[in-house]
C-alpha cells in the first residue's frame, strides 16, 4: 500500500521500498512527465545516475526532475537490507524510457504499456499510481 494513499493524497504518490543485497530498484530509467525522489532510511545504495555512481546513506536524498533524459536507479552492493522512501507525482500520465534498451513504458487512463526498442508491444497492465 501506498503511503500517500492512508490520506487520500491524489497529486503525489509516496511508499517504502527495501532492496535486498545484490538487487536493483530497476534498469536505468527517466520520467518524461513525473517529478520523482529519493531518501534514504536504512543501509547504504549506490545510486547511478547516467555515468556517474555514488553511495546514499540514511538521511540522503537524490531528485530527479521529470524530462531530463538521464537514466537513473538504485543498486544494493553490500551485504544488508536497505531502504528508502520513494515520491513520485502521481498525474497517471508518464513516458518512461529505459536507455540501455531503448524499451518504454506509457501511462495513460490507468493503462500502462511496455514497448520493446522497436515499438513493438511486450505488454499491457493496469496502472494504480505511485
Amino acid at each position: 500500500m501506498l503511503l500517500s494513499d492512508s490520506g487520500g493524497l491524489t497529486q503525489f504518490g509516496a511508499f517504502i521500498e527495501t532492496l535486498p543485497p545484490g538487487s536493483a530498484s530497476s534498469t536505468l530509467h527517466w520520467h518524461a512527465k513525473e517529478d520523482e525522489m529519493v531518501h534514504m532510511l536504512t543501509g547504504t545504495v549506490t545510486l547511478v545516475e547516467g555515468d556517474t555512481q555514488m553511495p546514499m546513506h540514511p538521511g540522503d536524498t537524490a531528485c530527479f526532475k521529470a524530462g531530463v533524459p538521464v537514466g537513473h536507479c538504485l543498486r544494493n552492493d553490500g551485504d544488508a537490507p536497505a531502504s528508502y522512501m520513494v515520491i513520485g507525482t502521481r498525474s497517471g500520465r508518464d513516458d518512461v524510457t529505459y536507455p540501455l534498451t531503448g524499451d518504454t513504458l506509457s501511462i495513460l487512463d490507468g493503462i500502462k504499456t511496455y514497448r520493446n526498442a522497436d515499438g513493438a508491444v511486450i505488454n499491457i497492465a493496469p496502472y494504480h499510481g505511485a
